[in-house]
Formats: C-alpha cells, sequence, structure tokens
C-alpha cells in the first residue's frame, strides 16, 4: 500500500489473510478467538496506563486479531459494518 493512511478496512483484511489465513486455519476459531481475547486484556490494561505507543499497539493487535477471526469464518467486515451501522441510519446508540 502506497499511503497507510489511505488503509481502508477491507485491505487490511486481505493483508492479513494473504500473509496469515493458512496458518490461521490450521489453528482454528477456538484458539483464534482466545487470542483475540488475550489482546483485548492487553488492550484493556493498556487503556490504564500513560504509554500512548503501547495504546496504538494494542488497539492494533485487536483489529488484526479481529481481522483474522472473521478470515476464518468467512466473514466480509467490510460488508459487516455497512449493513450494520451504515443501512437505515444503524443500530441506536447505548444510553
Amino acid at each position: 500500500m502506497e499511503n497507510p493512511h489511505d488503509l481502508t478496512i477491507a485491505a487490511f483484511q486481505k493483508y492479513v489473510r494473504d500473509r496469515y489465513y493458512e496458518t490461521d486455519l490450521k489453528r482454528g476459531t477456538p484458539k483464534t478467538f482466545m487470542w483475540l481475547m488475550e489482546e483485548i486484556g492487553e488492550l484493556s490494561t493498556a487503556l490504564m496506563s500513560e504509554d500512548k505507543d503501547n495504546l496504538e499497539e494494542e488497539f492494533a493487535d485487536v483489529v488484526a486479531w479481529l481481522c483474522t477471526l472473521a478470515n476464518i469464518n468467512g466473514v466480509d467486515l467490510s460488508e459487516a459494518l455497512a449493513t450494520k451501522y451504515l443501512k437505515d441510519g444503524g443500530p441506536a446508540g447505548v444510553k
């Protein structure tokens, strides 16, 4: 990708698929989900710290593992997000 600031969800999901799909598929959904949960735990810890670099890394890890989980389960995240959040004004926010 020429300019990483032009990155889309679809492009990143494809990058993750192209680079890791075979390994991810062998690992399977249950183990991949556990990796995602571990990264969410690390994000939780980072949110409580003042280390912005680590916080950004943990957000990136969560998105990457979410893409991995979506890939091995045949979910197009861009399509899922558009359908759920952009169609008909999306769901009402939680109060």
